[in-house]
């Protein structure tokens, strides 16, 4: 009974009860989606003192850096701008700020863009481009896999220093100086469809653009955000004008919380944080940094000055933001302080902190504060979100960095009354409750205040390890590396290779993983097989110096480049035991395929076909090579092996298979069942064997002209029974005459060599059992064919009904493997790569002979000379290096969080418009005005 029917027999109350119960259950899930915690999964940053990265960005904040240096020479000069005297119109009385190095260089090739675009660009714009890049590269999200879909994107900005440089003109539609477009660009280079703003609440900016990134996810508009903030100094009259009303430190120092506090000096930089839902970003395999719990976002209002600082404001905003997270205050271990470093400002917040976390808290285990100000000024619009990044790194690494320059506790702040502490000293991060919680505060000069609350991650209850995946027994492992060009490739591997170098080491299938399936594979492309991380280290070092070292593999891709693949099958003649045994171990489909198989052979033999392939230590050894036992296993591991490269995305444009291996290309192609396929083939050996055992087949390294020339007088008894290139033939027939027919060639210096068969394939000793094999072919269900499938019978592609007609398969039978014509007939259809699906390159020699040199590439995936693993990864990486996409989600099985590696090389040049250019600019503005 639905329970739809169950529900309509209850009593009214007791319907009453189950959708009181319903309603529940809807508002539980709505509340859960409404307070889940947000995943911080990815970091990018630009920040002063060369912290590009967020591991170089931690190392200097544990180490306790000072990141503010003396303006550069080539943002203004600095002695004809600096007067001590704080009152001097038009000067400043820092020397001093965070600065980041060469802004004015940048990729614009690698975003679609032109020399002449880029320079016209504000520097924050460029900056925002290569920081978001680099925060999915580091969240391990592959750009391109993003486009079309809802994801946010949250810009904080607030400064217009490059539009000032250039005399207010506009450039290029605005589009290069507009708020708006700082955030809107990011969404039209990625093609994200999601809400896209600029936020501008000054110095609050990036951290209002947080908040609001944190709502659109709960609310579920979006899955994955984009959010951060960017400020720029490059316009001295704007640090003038700051100076001149007394908010920044002549020292050129932010001293927050010390006696000596004396205002903020100047940061800049960029930094910006992928978000995702806690259950999204698990359910994706992502590394998780730390979570936000909740935020808030308030105004000061009607205070006593528009720019002054409002402690009911600040407290009430933290209020806000710890009731969001369903946090209590005591539980805050560390709060990353606004922190500007006033007199006024700095009392002001301490109170509102002791005033909203005090209540409740162990004097034990105060408060602690601290304010990465203190290491890189004040970054502004990029404050914010600079905080958040230091918070989040301190929770992943369980510290809590050092708060620099303080010599003298503030005397204006009660702080033995207050259960508050700075954190001036490297600190293991304390957390009496279990877990840590901290939060980042962040004022606009205008009275916009917020806050968040992060948490570390939390700990999924009731949960077992998983065991390990079958693809992590993988001897081997494929990495990838690749540049938009030669310069970056090689630049991305000695990157690369100088991470191996230092701690922590990744494991080679995280690091593999994350090459492969979390980055964007470029046009130069280079690829090898490693079994250890010394391999990859040593591969990559040598890439970097510009060799390609054994095993390999390079190519460059070029755009639009379409590769036309074909999987080829061998027929019978290159099996042998223990083909393939190391994948039976190992990759779950390649084992899936052959036990459905041994499935369907074994109710049809005396014997068990995993016996014959795999036979185990000291048991039965069948012999392989007769057909009752070669047939059914070529045809399983064709199978295998071609259902294991579609497992990983290589799917084929069109098939072939050479005589046997055309019944596994008709599987592969759709024609018929596995199960069709099976009893095909058991009809095929079992009619074969019924044949007198007096045939032979042989090869000949002469043209099918010629060897039919030499078959006059054994009509009925020889025939041709392939033709497999230029000067390779097959003959089959009686033993006798096919002996006789070898003798010929060998006077006329031929060479030969008879083939390991049982029986005359492709002759005229088959005819007798023609008609049965008709028979049991009529009335088996077959399809046509879903990929183009080359018939090596016909020489042509197999159009609409052929393969229904059972004729069509006798006369395959029967008919010479016209192989030579049929790969010259695919090559000429634009097929170009040829991957074998057998046990050995039975193909390939013949195939490449078939074709002009240099034409095609042939690839095989087993060699008995060579372990499994081996071969099958060399192929693939030379199907990568030259065009064949892999779906390298299902190429790795296992999801593993992403590894820290460098991100993308960006081959920078100057984008600046120099003095002359801006002067002319401005007279064309005018003119035009």
């Amino acid at each position: 009974m639905s329970d739809t029917g169950a529900a309509a027999t209850l009593s009214p109350l007791k319907r009453a009860l189950v959708a009181i119960e319903t309603l529940q259950a809807r508002l539980d899930e709505i509340e859960r989606a409404r307070t889940e915690p947000i995943a911080v999964v990815g970091v990018g940053c630009r920040l002063p003192g060369g912290a590009n990265s967020p591991d170089e960005f931690w190392a200097r904040l544990r180490d306790g850096v000072d990141l503010v240096s003396e303006v550069p020479a080539d943002r203004w000069d600095v002695d004809a701008y600096h007067d001590p005297e704080q009152s001097t119109p038009g000067t400043m009385s820092s020397r001093d700020g965070g600065f980041l190095d060469q802004v004015d260089r940048f990729d614009p090739g690698f975003f679609g863009l032109s020399l002449g675009e880029a320079a016209s660009m504000d520097p924050q714009q460029r900056l925002l481009l290569e920081v978001a890049w680099e925060s999915l590269e580091h969240a391990g999200q592959v750009p391109a896999k993003l486009a079309g879909t809802h994801t946010d994107v949250y810009v904080g900005i607030s400064t217009w220093d490059y539009s000032l440089l250039l005399g207010g003109a506009p450039i290029r539609g605005l589009s290069g100086t507009a708020f708006s477009i700082a955030a809107n660009r990011l969404s039209y280079v990625f093609d994200l469809h999601g809400a896209s703003l600029a936020v501008d609440t000054a110095c609050s900016s990036s951290l209002v653009a947080v908040h609001l990134a944190c709502q659109s996810l709960r609310a579920g508009t979006a899955r994955l955000a984009l959010a951060g903030g960017v400020n720029v100094m490059l316009w001295p009259e704007t640090t003038a004008a700051f100076s001149q009303v007394g908010m920044l430190s002549p020292d050129g120092r932010s001293r927050t919380f010390d006696a000596s506090a004396n205002g903020y000096v100047r940061g800049e930089g960029a930094g910006m944080v992928v978000l995702k839902r806690l259950s999204d970003a698990r359910a994706d395999g992502d590394r998780v940094l730390a979570v936000i719990r909740g935020s808030a976002v308030n105004q000061d209002g009607h205070s006593n000055g528009l720019t002054a600082p409002n402690s009911v404001a600040q407290e009430a905003v933290l209020r806000a933001a710890l009731a969001d997270a369903r946090v209590a205050p005591h539980r805050v271990d560390y709060v990353e302080a606004h922190g500007t470093g006033t007199t006024l400002g700095d009392p002001i917040e301490v109170r509102a902190l002791a005033a909203a976390l005090g209540p409740g808290r162990d004097p034990e285990h105060p408060l602690i504060l601290g304010s990465v100000k203190t290491n890189t000024g004040h970054l502004e619009a990029a404050a914010g979100i600079t905080g958040l990044i230091k918070v989040a790194l301190g929770l992943h690494h369980g510290e809590i960095p050092p708060h620099l320059h303080l010599r003298e506790l503030n005397p204006h702040v009660e702080w033995s009354e207050l259960p508050l502490k700075v954190a001036t000293t490297r600190t293991a991060w304390p957390s009496p409750a279990g877990q840590r919680i901290a939060g980042v505060s962040s004022f606009g000069f205008g009275g916009t205040n917020a806050h968040i609350v992060l948490g570390d991650v939390p700990a999924l209850v009731g949960e077992a390890p998983a065991d390990p995946a079958p693809v992590d027994q993988r001897p081997l492992r494929l990495l990838t590396v690749s540049g938009r060009d030669e310069a970056a490739l090689r630049d991305q591997a000695r990157r690369y290779a100088d991470r191996l170098a230092a701690p922590p080491t990744p494991t080679l299938a995280g690091l593999c993983h994350t090459t492969n399936a979390r980055r964007t594979h470029f046009a130069h492309r280079a690829a090898v097989p490693v079994a250890d991380l010394a391999a990859a280290r040593a591969a990559l070092t040598a890439l970097a110096a510009g060799g390609t070292p054994d095993g390999l593999h390079r190519g460059s891709v070029g755009v639009g480049t379409r590769r036309r693949l074909a999987f080829v099958f061998p027929g019978q003649g290159g099996q042998h035991v223990d083909m393939g045994r190391e994948l039976y171990r190992t990759d779950p489909v390649f084992r899936r395929t052959i036990d459905r198989c041994a499935e369907l052979f074994d109710v049809h033999h005396p014997w068990r076909l995993r016996d014959v392939m795999y036979p185990a230590q000291g048991g039965v050894r069948y012999p392989i090579d007769e057909t009752e036992y070669a047939q059914p296993t070529l045809f399983a591991i064709q199978c295998a092996l071609a259902e294991m490269w579609r497992s990983w995305g290589v799917r084929p444009d069109a098939v072939m298979g050479h005589s046997l291996g055309e019944y596994a290309a008709a599987w592969v192609a759709g024609v018929f069942s596995l199960e069709t396929g099976v009893r095909l083939i058991v009809e095929r050996g079992r009619l074969t064997r019924t044949l007198p055992p007096t045939g032979m087949m042989a090869a000949c390294s002469a043209s099918a002209e010629d060897v039919t020339a030499l078959l006059d007088g054994y009509a009925g008894q020889v025939a041709v029974a392939a033709v497999n290139g230029p000067e390779h033939t097959v003959i089959s027939g009686e033993k006798t005459a096919v002996q006789a027919v070898l003798e010929r060639l060998e006077e006329e210096f031929v060479l030969t060599r008879p083939l390991r068969v049982s029986y005359a394939s492709h002759s005229p000793l088959l005819e007798p059992i023609l008609d049965e094999f008709e028979k049991a072919v009529t009335g088996q269900e077959f399809g046509e064919p879903r990929i183009p499938f080359m018939s090596t019978y016909r020489a042509t592609m197999l159009r609409s009904g052929v393969c229904h007609d059972p004729a069509y398969w006798r006369q395959q039978l029967r008919e010479p493997v016209r192989f030579l014509d049929a790969t010259r007939a695919l090559a000429a259809e634009g097929y170009d790569t040829f991957l074998e699906m057998g046990p050995k390159d039975t193909l390939i020699e013949m195939g490449k002979r078939c074709l002009p040199r240099g034409t095609g590439r042939w690839l095989r995936s087993l060699d008995p000379e060579t372990g499994n693993w081996q071969t099958l990864l060399d192929s693939a990486a030379s199907l990568h290096t030259h065009g064949v996409d892999l779906d390298w989600d299902a190429f790795e099985g296992t999801a593993h969080p992403p590894v820290d590696l460098p991100t993308y090389p960006f081959q920078r040049r100057r984008c600046w418009l120099d003095p002359e250019q801006i002067r002319a600019h401005r007279l064309t503005t005018e003119d035009q005005r």
